[in-house]
Formats: C-alpha cells, sequence, structure tokens
C-alpha cells in the first residue's frame, strides 16, 4: 500500500436484504469514501452455515472467494444491524468461516465499522460484539469516529439515500480516519 495507490477496502455488510438501512448506509459509504479509495463489497448470502465436517474437506467456493478478497484488501469495512441485541447470524458465520486455519486472513487488518437500527441506539451493541471478535481475531479496529445511525426509519428516503447530514458526516470522517489508520498500521 503505497500513497500513490491509495487503500483498498473491503465492505462485509450483515444485512442481506437489498432494501435495507445497512445497505443503504453502505451506498451512502461508497459514496462518501475519500478521493483513491476503493471500495469493494464482498457476498456473503451464499456462504453455507459453518459446519467443521464440510471445513475438513475444503473451503467451499464461496468461503474461498471471501477469504481472497480479505488478504487482498488493505482495510475493511463491517456494516452491520443488530438482531436480538448483537450481530446478525449471516455475518457470525461469514466470520466464522472466513477465520478458520490456515492463513486466517482477518489478522492484522485494519477495520471499521458501522451500523443502522430502528433503536435510539442503532447498533451499539451489535458493534461491541463485532469489536470483540475483531479483536480475537487479532483486527486492528478504528476507535472513531463511531456510526450508530439511530432510528433509522427517520434518516432514509424512501429511495434508500441517507438524508441526516450528520450521519453522512461521520460515516465520511470514520473513511477518512480508516484511510489513516490504514496508513498508520501499515508503515506508509
Amino acid at each position: 500500500m503505497s500513497e500513490a495507490r491509495g487503500i483498498s477496502v473491503l465492505a462485509i455488510c450483515g444485512s442481506l436484504r437489498q432494501g435495507s438501512f445497512n445497505k443503504a448506509a453502505l451506498r451512502t459509504a461508497i459514496d462518501e469514501k475519500p478521493p483513491g479509495m476503493t471500495m469493494e463489497t464482498a457476498e456473503i448470502g451464499d456462504i453455507p452455515l459453518y459446519n467443521e465436517d464440510v471445513r475438513a474437506l475444503g473451503f467451499p467456493p464461496p468461503v474461498e472467494r471471501l477469504r481472497g478478497q480479505i488478504a487482498a484488501a488493505d482495510a475493511l469495512l463491517f456494516v452491520t444491524p443488530e438482531y436480538n441485541y448483537s450481530i446478525p447470524g449471516v455475518l457470525k458465520n461469514a466470520i466464522d468461516w472466513a477465520s478458520r486455519p490456515p492463513d486466517q486472513p482477518f489478522a492484522g487488518k485494519p477495520v471499521a465499522m458501522m451500523g443502522a437500527g430502528a433503536g435510539m441506539a442503532g447498533t451499539a451493541r451489535a458493534q461491541y460484539d463485532l469489536r470483540r471478535c475483531c479483536v480475537f481475531l487479532d483486527m486492528h479496529p478504528l476507535n472513531k469516529p463511531e456510526v450508530f445511525i439511530g432510528q433509522a426509519q427517520t434518516k432514509f428516503d424512501a429511495s434508500g439515500r441517507l438524508t441526516d447530514d450528520a450521519a453522512r458526516g461521520f460515516i465520511r470522517d470514520m473513511l477518512v480516519n480508516l484511510e489513516k489508520w490504514t496508513r498508520l498500521i501499515g508503515g506508509k
């Protein structure tokens, strides 16, 4: 990673529904990313449920794809809803699959997280649980700004555009800081 090359970010969204507030927040992040930053989105909906018997035979192709995307990225962005005060199963499943040996690809990756939810706290509890997973897997979570889009049903218009200027600013600032954090961790 060099100044001239820019930073490549892999975005992993924990919501599969195209019309979700979190997919809309991810589209906002793509729109608000700093110049020179590239952002690719991972597809996790086709990853089977984790099963060690299956893994013992080799990683399924969707898992191989995700592991390769993680390894190739300079940094990660998790966009997560909150289900039952925690991380959605589909996101945890993807993390569990991708983190299996050999060559666990999360280690050393700078990571940012954000999320949108209907409650006042947005996705604070899910992000806390996600942060614990990141620490265990030797990722380097960005501390600030935190992006919790609470009462999401009032922050997006009918077409999925984020209309809350403060939330848009937090996303923009988070991505700028992720770029700086990635350069710092990468020694650039």
